[in-house]
């Protein structure tokens, strides 16, 4: 069998239709639970004739955030197709709608971060660049016959790694999407040769189980750091798990396959001093980002992350915001004062709050209720508090800084 890395000619990865419409059904879920945070969805795949408006209940506010981050993802505006969605409320009209976009003008695509920010940020990426990632990416993973794909396709790393790396053989690889499933699921489904594409909290699922792999069975991590003693876990099982650094920014930075190893820059990438990163282009200019996280460097293309700069935690496989979370929970007329932040490693894996209620607010078990359906109107699933605790003040060390808590230990 053909090899990825012994790949030849770019295909036009948007002419398989099962692939573009993946693409479109991941892309349109997203949008429309972000709309309304407490919306429950059918799981994909969706069927070609399912109707948006009526089989889904979105309305034309629904439909027209969902058509526009559609028609940026995929440039409708550059290919003179800004009003492709207007009216036209079935999926199948969608993805025709992408495809037709896609045969005018295909070079470049323009991802959205999947962070609780307020405003996604637009991270535009030339498809000529994300095909010489992927191109190293086939040298990292050699030989794979099947993508088992536990993340989203329009996201980058998803896109990466389950639309353009299956396309990099002369035989495209097939990909089962097992979103849908219990991670428990995975060992009667895996065989010699599969790469499993998920983040670190499905890996963490994943390595509880203590599942033992089937030989040739390659992972891939990525969207935040996958700790060291999950890593561990699963290559005690027979894993080779793969972990890549990067951001919807920048796509792939760098790798490394052992738990506590230094990340390997990608050849296109060079330390350009501090947290910058210079990426070569082929026929233009070198391109610097400014990265989110700071960088300890061990020579010039080894490095260890070192935590975000702009304090983002990652739940479920998105970049959460607790300051974002603080100050939708602090509109709740009942809360005085407020603190969220990510759970201590023994507490779980998502977000806390710390509440001080209003005087009037005496019943504690009822407020957290009525916070809980609260925030279930408002933030997405991973935004939301797991935990709340409740006291007469925030807690503060001595200095008057805000300090960590434990979730038993307050009401």
């Amino acid at each position: 069998m053909e090899t990825m890395e012994q790949c030849a000619p770019r295909p036009a990865w948007w002419q398989e239709e099962s692939v573009l419409h993946r693409v479109v059904v991941d892309l349109v879920a997203a949008e429309l639970a972000l709309a309304r945070p407490g919306r429950v969805l059918p799981s994909p795949p969706w069927p070609a004739e399912r109707d948006l408006a009526r089989d889904l209940g979105a309305d034309s506010l629904d439909l027209m955030g969902a058509a526009t981050a559609l028609g940026d993802l995929f440039g409708f505006g550059r290919a003179g197709m800004g009003d492709a969605l207007l009216g036209r409320p079935v999926l199948s009209d969608w993805v025709d709608a992408a495809r037709a976009s896609l045969a005018r003008f295909d070079a470049d695509l323009v991802f959205r971060t999947s962070g609780s920010s307020g405003m996604p940020k637009r991270c535009p990426h030339r498809l000529v660049d994300l095909w010489r990632e992927v191109d190293e990416l086939a040298r990292v993973v050699p030989g794979r016959r099947r993508v088992l794909s536990a993340v989203p396709a329009h996201h980058i790393y998803g896109f990466l790694f389950t639309v353009l790396l299956p396309q990099a053989s002369s035989l495209p690889l097939p990909v089962l999407d097992v979103r849908g499933g219990s991670p428990a699921a995975l060992s009667g489904m895996l065989q010699p040769g599969d790469l499993v594409v998920a983040h670190p909290d499905w890996w963490r699922q994943v390595a509880a189980l203590g599942l033992a792999f089937p030989d040739d069975v390659v992972g891939v991590t990525s969207t935040a750091p996958c700790p060291d003693a999950v890593a561990r876990a699963l290559a005690d099982g027979g894993l080779r798990l793969v972990q890549v650094y990067g951001s919807s920014e920048t796509a792939g930075v760098g790798w490394r396959e052992a738990a506590g190893e230094a990340y390997r820059l990608f050849s296109y990438w060079r330390a350009a001093g501090g947290d910058v990163l210079e990426r070569e282009r082929a026929g233009g200019k070198p391109e610097r980002h400014s990265l989110q996280d700071r960088l300890e460097w061990l020579d010039e293309a080894a490095f260890f992350p070192a935590g975000r700069i702009d304090h983002a935690v990652q739940v479920g496989g998105t970049n959460v915001f607790p300051a974002y979370v603080g100050e939708v929970l602090a509109l709740h007329p009942a809360v005085r004062e407020c603190h969220v932040r990510a759970m201590r490693a023994d507490e779980g894996t998502r977000l806390k709050a710390f509440v001080v209620p209003r005087e009037d607010a005496a019943d504690v078990a009822a407020l957290r209720s009525e916070l809980t359906a609260w925030l279930a109107e408002r933030l997405a699933a991973p935004e939301r508090p797991a935990a709340f605790s409740f006291g007469p003040a925030l807690p503060r060390q001595p200095n008057g800084k805000l300090t960590d808590w434990v979730i038993e230990a307050w009401a």
